[in-house]
């Protein structure tokens, strides 16, 4: 038995030394999010109580093979039937025990993490429609005016031919998408094509892009830095190659990077005379 404590106490030892060295690099990435930091404090709820579990009936499984044994001269007792008390606890504790757990301990927060994804207290500082397509996605900041595409930029030579791969290989794009910090942003993703889905882990969101759907959701980032992310929805053969990067500014700069998007006043003209007059027109380009 004393060897079995050390053998415990020194597993116990390391697994608290390699979970504070190892930080966030084999959990979640670090969240910057409200939604993130919810859903890293539900998982790791859920991995702590998991943990506790496995090893309180592991340890009574080992109890009672050990005191229980044919061979320790134990023999089984006789009680048995549906009027058995005893009977009766044992096979109802554990579904109640499970019950209290599943809707106590894990559902107010998981509850608490689906409301602040769909956080529509307040209104939205920033509107982004991201619209998903074979392969690349659209952004566009439809108060702003301004709209652009973002496609993968890692060289093919890197995918194809075994060149020496990059320091962001597969999660780098010519145009990212750029936010500002501590703003709440809705988004509303949609798709031109097939289901697409728009993923940034650090963000702790993941919506669906759907052809023929506006679908939305709400985050803050709280911390200015570059994100990355995927396409996480089968979307065909390039699915592999729709990396998503935001790249999250101060307000001062995602100011001067929005005046810089925005068309210059003589191709807006150009554009407005050669657009059609009829009002359905309009309507319609509006709808979009």
């Amino acid at each position: 038995m004393l060897h079995l404590y050390k053998f415990t106490l020194g597993f116990w030892v390391m697994l608290a030394s390699v979970a504070a060295q190892a930080g966030y690099a084999f959990n979640f990435p670090e969240p910057v999010t409200p939604i993130a930091r919810e859903t890293l404090h539900m998982h790791n709820l859920v991995m702590v109580v998991i943990l506790i579990m496995f090893f309180v009936v592991f340890g009574m499984l080992i109890y009672s093979f050990r005191t229980h044994r044919k061979g320790a001269g134990y023999k089984a007792a006789t009680f048995t039937g549906p009027t058995n008390r005893k009977q009766w606890l044992w096979a109802l504790a554990p579904f109640a025990l499970l019950f209290v757990i599943d809707y106590g301990v894990f559902g107010i927060p998981a509850f608490h993490a689906v409301v602040l994804y769909e956080d529509t207290k307040t209104d939205a500082e920033l509107v982004v429609k991201v619209t998903g397509s074979q392969w690349m996605w659209q952004y566009e900041f439809p108060a702003e005016g301004v709209s652009y595409s973002s496609r993968l930029i890692t060289p093919r030579d890197q995918i194809d031919s075994g060149a020496a791969k990059g320091e962001h290989y597969l999660l780098e794009v010519d145009n990212p998408l750029v936010l500002p910090v501590n703003k709440k942003v809705r988004f509303i993703t949609t798709s031109n094509d097939v289901i697409h889905s728009w993923w940034v882990p650090a963000f702790g969101v993941k919506r669906d892009a759907v052809p023929g759907f506006l679908r939305e959701f709400w985050a803050t980032v709280e911390k200015t830095g570059t994100y990355r992310g995927q396409c996480s929805e089968l979307c065909g053969k390039e699915h592999g190659f729709m990396p998503v990067v935001v790249n999250v500014v101060s307000q001062e700069e995602f100011a001067t990077w929005l005046a810089s998007k925005k068309p210059a006043p003589a191709a807006a003209n150009a554009a407005v005379e050669a657009a059609p007059a009829s009002k359905a027109a309009v309507v319609a380009k509006v709808a979009q």
